[in-house]
């Protein structure tokens, strides 16, 4: 039987709460789960590309373990579509905290559906506790020097004080 591998793209700047609720879920229909990190050129970002590479890895070790699902960290620069295919990938992952997110992932979804008919998208919608989470605005608040560790998993709290 083949094993069905999901594609989970995002900056992950930083990796919050809430994208470890969506991968611990997605882990539940995949039987590999790739994160990939994309690269945007427009934003300010809290960590570096490596950094952020090297924080998924460590935070992904034990809840692979945990769930026996196997994790592949990728870099990417361009169409999610044409990296999940790249990586094998059959689904794409998103999360979704509230409507203006789904508003966009559906525009997303029927961008993708034209460019790669091949590839569903899974919406998973975000936990109750976590919903409100936003990367942005942990990284906005972390950058005045505000409390963040509710947002994000101690690793990132311990990798922005290297920082300072």
């Amino acid at each position: 039987m083949a094993r069905l591998v999901g594609f989970y793209p995002g900056s992950f700047d930083p990796l919050t709460n809430g994208h470890l609720d969506v991968i611990e879920r997605a882990c539940k229909i995949v039987d590999e789960l790739v994160i990939a990190v994309g690269t945007h050129h427009s934003k300010n970002p809290l960590f570096s590309h490596i950094d952020r590479v090297a924080l998924l890895k460590a935070v992904l070790e034990p809840v692979g373990r945990r769930t026996d699902t196997d994790f592949r960290v990728v870099d990417f620069d361009g169409l999610a579509v044409n990296a999940a295919r790249e990586n094998g990938a059959r689904l794409i992952i998103r999360g979704l905290r509230d409507t203006t997110d789904y508003n966009y992932e559906m525009q997303m979804v029927g961008m993708n559906a034209q460019m790669a008919p091949d590839l569903q998208t899974v919406f998973l919608p975000s936990s109750p506790p976590v919903r409100h989470i936003s990367a942005t605005l942990v990284r906005q608040i972390a950058q005045l020097g505000g409390d963040i560790s509710k947002f994000v998993p101690p690793q990132v709290i311990e990798a922005l004080k290297k920082t300072k």
